[in-house]
C-alpha cells in the first residue's frame, strides 16, 4: 500500500470523526439515551404549536428572532440533547444571548418537563439531518 495513501485515508477517518464532535458528539444516525422517533414526532408538533416554538425560530425553524436551529451552529452549548433540554428550560438572559433578545424559560409557555425533552429531541434532530456534517 502506498503510505500517502494510507495517510490520506487516516486523515479523512479523522476528519469525520471530528463532525460528530460538532454535533455534540453524537452521530447523525444515532439518539441520544432515551430519546425515540415517537419522542421527535411529538416534539415537532409542539414546537409548531402549543410549544410557541415556531413564533421566534420560524416554521421550519431556520430561525426569525430566534436562531437558526437547523444548521448545527449553537451559540451556547455544543448542541448535546441535555444542553438543549436545559436551555429550553431555563431560556436565554439577554446578557447570554448573542442578538439580545431574550427566551423566557420554557419559551414562555406552561409545557411540562417531558413536553419540553420532546422538543429538545425535535430541536436536537433538525441539525443532524441526513446531508448536513
Amino acid at each position: 500500500m502506498d503510505i500517502r495513501i494510507g495517510y490520506g485515508v487516516l486523515i479523512l477517518s479523522l476528519g469525520a470523526h471530528g463532525c460528530g464532535d460538532r454535533l455534540g458528539g453524537q452521530q447523525p444516525d444515532s439518539l441520544p439515551a432515551g430519546v425515540t422517533p415517537a419522542m421527535i414526532a411529538q416534539g415537532k408538533k409542539l414546537f409548531s404549536g402549543e410549544g410557541l416554538c415556531f413564533s421566534c425560530h420560524g416554521p421550519e425553524a431556520k430561525g426569525l428572532v430566534g436562531p437558526d436551529l437547523t444548521d448545527g451552529i449553537w451559540l451556547i452549548g455544543t448542541g448535546t440533547f441535555d444542553q438543549i433540554v436545559a436551555r429550553i428550560l431555563e431560556g436565554v438572559p439577554a446578557d447570554k444571548s448573542k442578538s439580545g433578545v431574550v427566551m423566557p424559560p420554557k419559551g414562555g409557555t406552561n409545557l411540562k418537563d417531558e413536553q419540553v425533552r420532546a422538543v429538545a429531541a425535535y430541536v436536537w434532530s433538525l441539525s443532524r439531518k441526513p446531508g448536513k456534517s
